[in-house]
């Protein structure tokens, strides 16, 4: 009977530590997505769009590493598609720690099953 309090024990602080990658996760991505905002506006905010003509999506945001380029320059465009990236990043990065987590805990089953939807996910990311 110990086991199985110490095995609910152990699951609550693991959900806990996902609730918490989770809320990090999406607080971080819309604190960079505001600054991305906020930058953009100090520049552009007086401009009046032209929606009559459709432009793409410039190049340079094609690309993680383009979008890391930008948002180095302190780009706001580039601020919000890494805030984008990052909104993307967490649920992923719960996905990861998972199968960490079951692997800990020797559930091989789980560590199978959470390491084939982590294959899933990436690899749609990259292909797409």
């Amino acid at each position: 009977m110990a086991d199985a309090g110490n095995a609910r024990s152990h699951e609550r602080y693991f959900e806990g530590q996902l609730a918490a990658l989770l809320r990090a996760g999406v607080m971080l991505a819309a604190a960079v997505v505001f600054a991305g905002g906020a930058i953009y506006l100090a520049k552009y905010g007086r401009e009046i769009p032209d929606y009559r003509v459709f432009h793409g999506e410039a190049a340079e945001y094609r690309s993680v590493r383009g979008i890391l380029r930008e948002a180095m320059r302190l780009r706001g465009r580039g601020f919000i598609q890494l805030g984008l990236l990052l909104l993307i990043a967490t649920p992923i990065a719960r996905v990861a720690v998972s199968v960490f987590d079951f692997a800990r805990e020797r559930d091989w089953l789980y560590v199978g099953l959470t390491a084939f939807v982590l294959a899933v996910l990436v690899y749609s990311l990259v292909v797409s």
